[in-house]
């Protein structure tokens, strides 16, 4: 798995040149045609974990790969890409067309609320494919962006997060996400339940093999959260109906059919990462849990 690549990587690998307000308090905001930043390239884009936020519209036939999963877009599709799941677009259709916009942290701080929508929980990585109208409605806004980003207006960047608001919104209406857990009240559970998942994020994606887990059972999240570990099983268990042990090893076995699936380290490499000092144990939890051994799912 590559390095986090930045957004002085973006803007030097495809621009040739790196924007000096990158990193400002206000938080770095630009938005770009597909069609003008890949030109003739088909190659896909490297699978890693970049250190900034997207949002993409693009129309055309193509795979997301992100974490463990792969996605297939057949007419267009928005996604929308944070710091925390490492990804990949693979361009399959000859005609690609569409818009990007790319944020930093400090840039989506200032819209309130944000991170209580689930398009940016930890572990989510929402991809909506469109119908013909939506793709309308999505192209209006990034063109507005494009307009806004190019005056000479004292409040465009209040203005640029109000339509990266819009283009929230209106994919959160698309279809409901599915993909992380609902943190929608603020009763002593859920917030040991969303501390409890947001250290288990902390800890990935593996990049590389000297890396390992710092936090590998339910124990070390309980000492680190200072609550009993019976209590915080039944706070995970009432919030999200499964045990400590089964959400971690849930999240494990995420992060291990990726680095099967995008590295090319061998399997001890792979466990000791994850926490098994022994390929046995590594192996025997694989098989338990997929049915297959590491090797024969990475072949």
């Amino acid at each position: 798995m590559s390095q986090i690549h930045t957004l002085e990587d973006l803007y030097k690998s495809r621009l040739n040149f790196v924007p000096e307000n990158l990193k400002n308090d206000i938080g770095h905001f630009n938005v770009f045609r597909v069609e003008d930043f890949i030109g003739n390239s088909r190659k896909p884009i490297p699978y890693s974990r970049k250190d900034y936020y997207k949002i993409s519209l693009v129309i055309g036939q193509n795979h997301y790969h992100y974490a463990d999963k792969s996605v297939e877009v057949q007419q267009a599709g928005i996604s929308f890409a944070n710091p925390m799941i490492p990804y990949k677009l693979e361009r399959i259709g000859e005609q690609q067309s569409g818009y990007f916009c790319v944020f930093t942290e400090a840039f989506l701080q200032q819209i309130p609320n944000i991170k209580e929508y689930p398009i940016f929980k930890l572990g989510s990585f929402p991809i909506y494919e469109l119908e013909e109208g939506h793709i309308a409605e999505f192209r209006y806004i990034f063109e507005q962006m494009l307009t806004e980003i190019n005056q000479d207006y004292t409040y465009k960047y209040d203005l640029l997060r109000a339509l990266v608001q819009q283009l929230i919104h209106k994919a959160m209406r698309l279809k409901p996400n599915e993909t992380v857990i609902a943190l929608q009240n603020h009763s002593a559970n859920t917030r040991i339940t969303s501390l409890f998942v947001e250290l288990l994020e902390r800890q990935f994606p593996i990049e590389s093999p000297s890396q390992t887990m710092k936090l590998r059972n339910p124990a070390d999240f309980a000492t680190y959260l200072s609550v009993h570990i019976n209590h915080l099983n039944r706070a995970l268990k009432t919030v999200t109906g499964k045990t400590t042990s089964q959400l971690i090893g849930e999240r494990v076995l995420q992060e291990a059919k990726t680095l099967l699936k995008h590295t090319d380290w061998n399997i001890a490499e792979v466990g000791f990462s994850l926490g098994f000092d022994d390929p046995s144990h590594f192996t025997s939890f694989f098989r338990r849990a997929t049915q297959t051994t590491p090797k024969v799912f990475r072949a």
